[in-house]
């Protein structure tokens, strides 16, 4: 029903803002990450939205990009994710963050959110997995993002990934990390990892 809603910003709160636009002051769910990126109450603000309907009442929630929106839809459609699980998901961690782990089958760091066990955290992995992808980073055009499926050397790559796990990182810091390494079909495993150890060290 509503694709966004542009206005002026009149309440920001924990989970929720308020957006008037043309008199009619609109209660808006959103991610908690999302308060500290507003402009400041008064200000005008583009924000995309989700109309949930249920028999006895109306949601509206809100997100910052197109992006986020989507993945919220796509969270929507894991079985057994309603609006506050796919609302709680996106509060833990951003859309890239989650892509990042549902890549790299990291179910730790999708269970950290609120209400979102690991047998939850799994099936989202199974379920997004072949629909999140990583040319869809919001970083994508940055220096040094490539999308692993299209740098060359996936068995190095993956072993580098591994390599990293081992060393305690998470399987989705790997994954990030690795996948901002250049790689070709002649890259091997330590110069991956040298690469990556790098970045780690400025992160």
């Amino acid at each position: 029903m509503y694709a966004y809603i542009k206005g002026t910003l009149q309440q920001a709160g924990p989970g929720r803002i308020i957006v008037e636009n043309g008199g009619i002051g609109y209660n808006i769910l959103v991610p908690a990450n999302v308060i500290s990126l507003l402009p400041p109450v008064g200000e005008q603000l583009k924000i995309f939205t989700f109309l949930h309907v249920k028999e006895d009442a109306f949601s509206l929630f809100g997100f910052l990009s197109k992006d986020d929106l989507d993945v919220f839809g796509m969270l929507l459609g894991v079985n057994g994710v309603g609006p506050k699980g796919a609302l709680a998901v996106l509060s833990a961690m951003t859309t890239d963050a989650l892509r990042f782990a549902v890549l790299a089958g990291d179910a730790k760091a999708i269970a950290k959110a609120p209400g979102i066990g690991t047998k939850m955290a799994q099936r989202i992995i199974l379920e997004l997995k072949d629909r999140l992808k990583l040319t869809d980073v919001s970083g994508e055009t940055e220096e040094g993002v490539s999308a692993p499926a299209a740098s060359g050397n996936k068995t190095a790559r993956d072993e580098a990934v591994q390599a990293l796990v081992a060393l305690g990182y998470s399987s989705s810091e790997a994954f990030a990390v690795v996948s901002k390494v250049e790689i070709t079909a002649d890259t091997d495993v330590e110069t991956i990892l040298k690469a990556a150890l790098k970045q780690m060290a400025f992160l």
